[in-house]
């Protein structure tokens, strides 16, 4: 492995585009510690101090961040609005005609929903930027804090705007480094920025572990938590490349005095088809119930239900709500970004067949059907790895935002993997053996 990462540096090329990726990231980093005008940076870090155990409903949040929500810093939406807005305009290319369209017309299509996606982007920061202003300046960002409700000593509404329009453009500068990496470096360039930002609040989370252990002055559960990660990325590697090939046959055609066709291929069904996109869809729909009792006034009986179960991850009637969520998402997911009918369609065009199976609508059956028989297991899985934060916080007492949670998994080893693969196939471009012997 470490000739191989050598060899990519030897390569003229290759050795840019990885100079490049790592120079944008030391600009990301840097942005995620600048504060945002009208801002309180004592009485933030103060705040963190007080509430480093427990950052409440805002933990995705400032997982996808890079640490830089809690501390209101320009950068502090991070990739979250790119993300939100990318699934939403795939789901809605199911359901608009005009999208899907585009989404048939290749490259032109591609680059026009891209654009849809940016105006999306800028919309989404500039909501999700007034609510964090408005959550900072009631308090309720640092709720433990005695000083939460200091962060913005002036509430003006010149200030507030000024918050809003500098969080909106870090969320625009954010979007255009990732489209950078992306043109001119290694990767997806909104994944990388995403796994940086992960793996940024990694290192701390497991030293707050460490000081928060016990047995062998902490050392003993800090070595748990380790070959614990290494078990679950073991797993998740496992499971991510597992597919299910399905074998197609493309009939020989005379064109001329030369026969075309006649070849073997397969259709890569993939166990964990939906990704991580239902672990995030299940999270953020558990967080509405708590987010709107935390802000509603009053003692009353629904606020105190959802307070005690929907806000507490390791209560049954989170864990089981969660659980179903999960599997609900994935198929549904699978459901709307892999059509079946569609496949077999294209396949009767071009000539191919499944062996076994005639061509139309008994292909389609058959690929809905192992569809459906894969999508159980992979669902199972996301919704154990997904629970992995719940189990540490039983059975160690570590704290809610275990550093090795599922979604951090999933992305990291997801990322990994796939910028990995990209290294390796322009090494073999050269000649070179790649990671992945």
């Amino acid at each position: 492995m470490f000739v191989a990462f050598a060899r990519a540096f030897k390569t003229p090329d290759l050795r840019r585009k990885l100079l490049f990726t790592l120079g944008v990231i030391v600009l990301y980093r840097a942005g995620t510690h600048v504060p945002v005008p009208g801002v309180d940076y004592r009485t933030v870090q103060q705040c963190i101090d007080q509430t480093s155990t427990d950052q409440g409903l805002f933990g995705l949040v400032n997982l996808f961040s890079g640490g830089a929500l809690l501390q209101i810093t320009i950068f502090a939406l991070g990739v979250l609005p790119y993300i939100t807005a990318s699934i939403i305009l795939q789901l809605l290319t199911v359901v608009i005609p005009r999208l899907e369209a585009l989404k048939k017309e290749g490259q032109a299509g591609t680059a026009k929903i891209t654009q849809y996606t940016r105006y999306l982007t800028v919309a989404l920061a500039v909501l999700q930027g007034t609510g964090l202003v408005a959550t900072a300046r009631s308090g309720a960002l640092f709720p433990n804090c005695s000083v939460g409700g200091r962060i913005v000593p002036d509430r003006s509404v010149f200030t507030t705007v000024t918050m809003v329009v500098a969080m909106t453009a870090g969320t625009a500068v954010v979007m255009w480094l990732g489209e950078l990496i992306t043109d001119r470096g290694i990767g997806n360039g909104m994944s990388i920025l995403m796994f940086i930002s992960i793996a940024a609040t990694t290192p701390s989370a497991l030293w707050a572990i460490k000081e928060q252990g016990t047995l062998a002055d902490g050392w003993f559960e800090f070595g748990g938590v380790i070959l614990v990660a290494l078990a679950l990325v073991g797993l998740v590697v496992f499971v991510e490349q597992a597919q299910r090939r399905i074998p197609v046959q493309y009939a020989k055609r005379m064109i001329g005095r030369r026969a075309y066709g006649g070849t073997y291929t397969y259709i890569p069904l993939k166990l964990n088809q939906a990704g991580v996109i239902p672990v995030i869809f299940a999270s953020s729909l558990l967080y509405i119930p708590s987010l709107v009792a935390q802000f509603s006034s009053g003692n009353s009986g629904w606020k105190t239900w959802v307070t005690s179960t929907l806000s507490q991850s390791d209560h049954p009637i989170y864990i089981a709500a969660y659980s179903v969520l999960i599997v609900f998402f994935a198929f549904f997911y699978v459901a709307i970004t892999f059509n079946p009918d569609e496949v077999a369609d294209n396949m009767k065009q071009h000539g191919g067949f499944l062996p076994g199976i005639r061509a139309g609508r008994p292909t389609a059956q058959y690929l809905r059907y192992v569809l459906n028989r894969i999508t159980w297991p992979g669902a199972l899985y996301l919704g154990f790895i997904a629970l992995i934060p719940t189990i540490a916080l039983a059975t160690t007492g570590a704290s809610q935002n275990f550093p090795f949670g599922g979604t951090s998994i999933l992305i990291i080893v997801g990322v990994g993997l796939e910028t990995v693969r990209q290294i390796e196939s322009r090494l073999q471009q050269h000649h070179y053996e790649g990671f992945l012997r």
